[in-house]
This record gives structure tokens, C-alpha cells and sequence, in this order.
């Protein structure tokens, strides 16, 4: 009895000296084999959302700095050990302004803020059910669904959440429309792609315009349902997806232009499906999965919008095999100064998923495993020499 009581206690002990541990999930560094070109990118940040509900949002690293291209997966643990949930459920977006790295965490309510040279956190700001951030003269614009995540027709109006990008401190907020997506700033002017996409089938079908001097929304401009992207040219012009309504509405891009007062109006639509794109100088890169409850098929688009000319230039970004046997295209990011791309492939969505790299020509270069559904990324650039 005396033995058995013994074991019993060590054991107990043992358990309980387990449950004061901190456990580290250490990051993996792969080595693509791939000679790293001397270029202006330090390297890439890729948010995996990891599936709803799991709690398995990632941060992967492509570090493009050595003699040959290593991928980094899940540094964030790593990288900061006292955090106990790490990054948290749902990554929704990624940016870089100035010298922080902001990672928009959509369930978790929350937008990280790290320091972009080495992803160690700095502070976060809680911001409900939040999807995507841009930026303005020192300050942060996250959208907002506002309510929890739930579809219903009592859905809340979102928000934009305005945020003093050094103090970390939310200063100010303006209602926009239903479930507000993303967000482009032209001329002073923020101009807010709202979905309604809890309120299926009565979704919204309008962007927002805000006033960032005054921050008071001026008007709304009409454009389709269920709207998504939203990205600025060089041009002044916006450029808005609609992601449809899955059965008689079609998934269409449109190119919104300033009229002779400057107030920004639908001028061109495109019939394209459009999940993601990257506007780099005059090319929209784009990349379409839409699924239609019609033919209960994913519809799928890839290529290369002119924003000058408003040409759809290239409908496919490459022939290779390994773009035709991607699972599910998710993400698209091009490098700005060399055109070589990077797409994402969400695969099954509940397991691992890839990166695969594509020379500017789109002839196929390597890829590497990922966290689960990667879909956002953002380049780091090496720091300009005094």
C-alpha cells in the first residue's frame, strides 16, 4: 500500500508540475533548396486562418534574405511564448505600416500588432467580430461586423474603427452599411465595400464614403450585391468585387472612376469571379473561385486586368500543371518589383495548405506546406540604407 501510495503522489505531482508548464509550439524551418535572388524583399509574411471555430490561426515567414529560400512555419508561438492562445480564430488580414505588422484576427475580436522586422508583439486592439484594416496619415480604419457571428436579418450596421497607430487606442468610430469588408483610401476619402452577408438573401449592395477629415460618411454609391474587395489604382480609380448571390446574381469586378465633381461612380464591370487580386503599376492580378448553387460547381478565373485601359489582358496566369491541380485557389500576391507571384491553396481547408511560387512569365517555381488555409500575405522589405 505504502509503494502504491508513493506512485500515486508522483504521479499527482508530475501531472500537476505539467499543468504550470508553458508549452511552446516551435516554428518549422524548411529549406526550399531554391537560390534566393538578391532583391529589395527581406521576405513574406503569410497569415493562415486555420478553420473557424479551431483556434488555429498561423503566421508563416518566407524568408527571402539568404543564400537559399527557407519557409518558417507558425512563428508567432515562438516568437512570443507568454502569449497562451497564440494568435487566436479566423486570420482575416495582414498589413505592414511603418515598422508594425498588423494581423486582423476576426472571431478572436482582435487586431494583433506586432513589430513587423521580427513579428514580437507590441499590444492589440479589441475590436468586435473585425475583418480587414487600411491606413492614413498615423491613424488605422479596421471594419467591423459589429454583431456576433450569426447569420440573421437583425444583423447590426457594422463599423469602422478609427485607431491612433502609435498609442494602440481606438479614438473614434463611424456606422457604415451591412457587414463591411474591405477598404480603400482615394483623395482623403475612405471608401468602404459593405456585404450584408449576414442578412442572405437581402444583401447589401453599397460602398460607403467616408470623410477622413471630418469622419462622417458623405454617401453611398450603389454597386452590387454582396460586396467584398476593395483596392485603389495609381490611376485614382477603385476597384470592387462582388461576390454575388450564389444563384442569379453572377460574381462580377467593376471599376469605379471620379466623375467631374470627383465623386466616384461605376464606370466598367467585368463578368469575372474574382476571390483576390494584387494591383501592381497597371496590372490587376486576379484570382476567381466562386461556387454556384446552381451548377453546384466552383467557377474558377485566373489573370491579368489593365486598370489604364480596362482590358481583361490575360485570362490565364499560367499553364503549368501545378496551377491546374491547385485544390482551392485562395490568395494572390505579386512582388512589386519583380512581377513573379505567389498564389495561396487553401487545399480541403481543414489540413494543411500551399504556397507555390511562379516566375513573372508564370512558369511554376517551387512550393511549400503551410499552416492551415493560407490567405493573406505581406512583403517585408529590407530597410533602405542611410
Amino acid at each position: 500500500m505504502k509503494r502504491y501510495l508513493i506512485i500515486y503522489i508522483t504521479l499527482l505531482l508530475a501531472l500537476i508540475g505539467c499543468r504550470t508548464d508553458d508549452i511552446i509550439v516551435y516554428m518549422e524551418d524548411v529549406d526550399t533548396g531554391v537560390e534566393a535572388v538578391p532583391t529589395e524583399v527581406a521576405g513574406m509574411y503569410v497569415l493562415c486562418e486555420g478553420n473557424m471555430g479551431s483556434n488555429k490561426c498561423t503566421l508563416d515567414y518566407l524568408d527571402l534574405s539568404g543564400e537559399t529560400i527557407h519557409y518558417q512555419r507558425n512563428i508567432y508561438s515562438e516568437r512570443n511564448p507568454n502569449e497562451v492562445k497564440e494568435l487566436g480564430d479566423v486570420g482575416n488580414d495582414a498589413q505592414i505600416y511603418g515598422s508594425r505588422l498588423w494581423l486582423v484576427i476576426n472571431c478572436s475580436n482582435k487586431v494583433e500588432v506586432c513589430r513587423a522586422s521580427d513579428a514580437v508583439k507590441i499590444g492589440k486592439v479589441d475590436v468586435p467580430n473585425c475583418r480587414y484594416v487600411a491606413f492614413h496619415e498615423g491613424y488605422a480604419y479596421v471594419s467591423s461586423y459589429v454583431g456576433p457571428v450569426s447569420v440573421s436579418h437583425d444583423a447590426p450596421l457594422g463599423r469602422v474603427y478609427k485607431v491612433d497607430t502609435l498609442t494602440l487606442q481606438k479614438v473614434d468610430s463611424i456606422v457604415v452599411g451591412y457587414q463591411p469588408e474591405e477598404m480603400a483610401i482615394v483623395d482623403g476619402k475612405l471608401y468602404v465595400a459593405n456585404s450584408g452577408g449576414y442578412r442572405v438573401p437581402d444583401y447589401d449592395h453599397t460602398v460607403s464614403v467616408i470623410n477622413l477629415e471630418t469622419f462622417k460618411e458623405e454617401r453611398k454609391i450603389d454597386v452590387a450585391v454582396n460586396l467584398h474587395r476593395c483596392r485603389a489604382d495609381k490611376y485614382g480609380n477603385l476597384w470592387v468585387t462582388s461576390r454575388g448571390d450564389y444563384y442569379d446574381e453572377q460574381p462580377k469586378l467593376f471599376c469605379l472612376s471620379p466623375d467631374d465633381w470627383g465623386n466616384m461612380e461605376v464606370v466598367d464591370d467585368f463578368d469575372i469571379p474574382v476571390s483576390d487580386l494584387c494591383i501592381v503599376g497597371d496590372s490587376l492580378y486576379y484570382i476567381g473561385t466562386q461556387f454556384s448553387y446552381i451548377t453546384m460547381k466552383d467557377v474558377r478565373e485566373t489573370g491579368i486586368v489593365n486598370v489604364r485601359t480596362r482590358e481583361n489582358v490575360d485570362t490565364q496566369l499560367s499553364s503549368s500543371d501545378e496551377f491546374q491541380n491547385m485544390k482551392q485557389p485562395y490568395g494572390i500576391i505579386v512582388n512589386p518589383n519583380d512581377r513573379d507571384f505567389y498564389l495561396m491553396d487553401a487545399k480541403y481547408y481543414v489540413s494543411s495548405g500551399e504556397l507555390l511560387h511562379f516566375k513573372s512569365d508564370g512558369t511554376f517555381d517551387y512550393k511549400v506546406r503551410t499552416g492551415d488555409i493560407p490567405a493573406h500575405a505581406v512583403f517585408l522589405m529590407k530597410p533602405k540604407e542611410e
